[in-house]
């Protein structure tokens, strides 16, 4: 597909009524593996787990020059279409929109980082028009860090705050506004009342709704962040244990397709 056509394909996923599910993937063997899977439809990067690949803490730790790299590579290994998490635009959030766009991706995440709610729509509208100057239908996954960052606020608070950026952003064209946190079903469905249905994206943690019932309430996709890359090592780290404990390869190894 073209550039286009992936970036078309990528926000249909987003408004399809089945929920969309994305496990990120790091580097170009996990993205493989990922996309193999019959049943996935399109891959997103977790900014954290490909700069912990590298050796460097999340946060734009990484430089950009190597970030993108990175991406480039998992964009060349899947004919899917890719999301990437680029943070919170490395202090220029058209600019690399449009170099992410340069090496494939179609989509993007961008935090707000709870920046002044006037800063944060500059950002999205900047991202959008970036998109829009490469002549795609470029899918911004607007992300709010009203949770994660709200600190010692209430959990109203949070939910107001987000409610009052994500509106924001989908104002300033953003087609999906992302709310990571633990969220109950009460704030889930508050937030789908407000975005409107398949405008939410989640990220899937310990103790989240079932996708299921959160297909029920109208959400567009859920991903899965460093949760993914924390699976994978979490295996390695029981294989080192096993053999140190004077085992050895489980009784299944399955080859990689």
């Amino acid at each position: 597909m073209s550039l286009h056509d992936q970036a078309t394909r990528l926000l249909h996923l987003h408004q399809d009524t089945h929920l969309l599910t994305v496990v990120n993937v790091w580097d170009p063997i996990s993205a493989k593996v990922v996309a193999d899977e019959p049943s996935t439809t399109a891959l997103a990067t977790a900014s954290h787990s490909i700069a912990a690949s590298f050796g460097y803490e999340d946060g734009e730790n990484i430089p950009l020059e190597l970030h993108l790299q990175a991406i480039e590579r998992i964009v060349g290994a899947t004919d899917l279409p890719v999301s990437a998490d680029l943070e919170g635009g490395y202090g220029d959030a058209g600019d690399t929109v449009r170099r992410a766009i340069g090496v494939g991706v179609v989509g993007a995440n961008l935090e707000d980082r709870l920046r002044p709610l006037d800063e944060a729509v500059a950002n999205v509208r900047a991202a959008v028009k970036a998109g829009e100057a490469e002549g795609i239908p470029f899918v911004l996954n607007a992300r709010t860090d009203a949770f994660v960052r709200g600190g010692k606020r209430s959990a109203e608070e949070n939910l107001a705050d987000a409610v009052t950026r994500g509106k924001a952003y989908l104002d300033a064209g953003a087609p999906v506004v992302f709310v990571p946190g633990l969220l109950d079903e009460a704030q889930v469905t508050t937030l789908v009342d407000a975005f409107g249905p398949q405008r939410l994206t989640l990220i899937a943690v310990p103790g989240s709704l079932p996708l299921a019932r959160l297909q029920e309430l109208g959400v567009a996709r859920v991903s899965y962040g460093p949760f993914s890359q924390r699976v994978a090592l979490m295996a390695l780290q029981d294989l080192v244990r096993d053999v140190h404990a004077g085992g050895g390869l489980p009784a299944e190894v399955r080859p990689l397709n």
